[in-house]
């Protein structure tokens, strides 16, 4: 993937967005960086020939269309969409409310979906594309305090496994990015959003978890301009790869479900391959 190309990025404004959208154009292409705000944008990426600043929020799907209309109208078309904007909503299942645990899907999974829907008939005309999807480990691997982020993360990954062997006969590739813990500002008061305490029995657990991850704001291992490098390579040289574990403890994680998984197969093996009808 030498040749000059046109790619979208979505929350370009900050975190992986930005370093991702900088990458690109280091590497010659031409980037359609967006956001809700595009003085934050333009901020966080900074001047370039070859950049445009488009308004887009994920969740508004007039926003949505209207962004994909105004790159192909100004540029002709779109080789790649790096689906990145995203938030944190962090809390015990009891504890998230009905309509925060909602808001997290509908930004992390429908805002996605939004995206991919408004753009698949551009690549499907030009038969040709490639759709990224930033996802997580929390993706792969659930735990506590992570019901409603693990849940649309799920729902990514899901969905976008689903869609690939959809598109694929129109020449449109699929890649699930799954990174581990990057020093970006996911878990700054900006990006994340600690469910209330409002239940005795978690409270103590509510505490000390929410003073954990706050501690680890800004001390994160991963660098996220190391990761836009490393995924503009990726793309660059393997155009069969459809999942990519970002990140020494992202491999690890991919480790550990995977024996996981063996291990819940081999568990009750006879019983699970006995629950066919007689007559089969």
């Amino acid at each position: 993937m030498s040749e000059k190309q046109i790619w979208l990025v979505t929350g370009a404004g900050r975190g992986m967005g930005t370093d991702i959208a900088k990458a690109a154009l280091a590497a010659g292409h031409t980037v359609v960086a967006t956001g809700r705000s595009i003085e934050r944008v333009a901020g966080a990426v900074g001047d370039h020939d070859d950049l445009l600043v488009v308004p887009l929020d994920v969740t508004d799907t007039t926003s949505v269309r209207a962004a994909i209309d105004t790159t192909v109208s100004r540029l002709g078309r779109i080789d790649v969409v790096v689906n990145n904007a995203g938030n944190f909503k962090a809390g015990f299942f009891e504890e998230i409310t009905p309509d925060d645990f909602r808001a997290q899907v509908e930004t992390v999974l429908f805002g996605s979906v939004n995206v991919v829907r408004a753009v698949l008939p551009v690549m499907r005309s030009q038969r040709s594309g490639l759709l990224v999807q930033i996802s997580s480990t929390a993706g792969i691997n659930g735990g506590e305090f992570l019901t409603a982020y693990a849940a649309a993360k799920f729902g990514v990954e899901g969905w976008f496994e689903s869609l690939a062997p959809e598109v694929a006969p129109f020449g449109i590739r699929t890649l699930l990015v799954e990174p581990g813990f990057f020093r970006t500002e996911l878990l700054t008061p900006e990006s994340t959003d600690f469910a209330r305490s409002t239940i005795s029995d978690y409270a103590q657990r509510t505490d000390e978890t929410v003073a954990q991850w706050q501690s680890m704001n800004g001390k994160q291992g991963g660098d996220p301009a190391k990761l836009a490098a490393a995924l503009l390579q990726l793309v660059g040289q393997d155009p069969k790869v459809t999942r990519w574990p970002a990140g020494a403890d992202a491999v690890g994680t991919f480790e550990q479900k995977a024996a996981s998984l063996l291990a819940d197969a081999d568990a009750h093996r006879e019983l699970s391959s006995h629950l066919d009808h007689d007559d089969t």
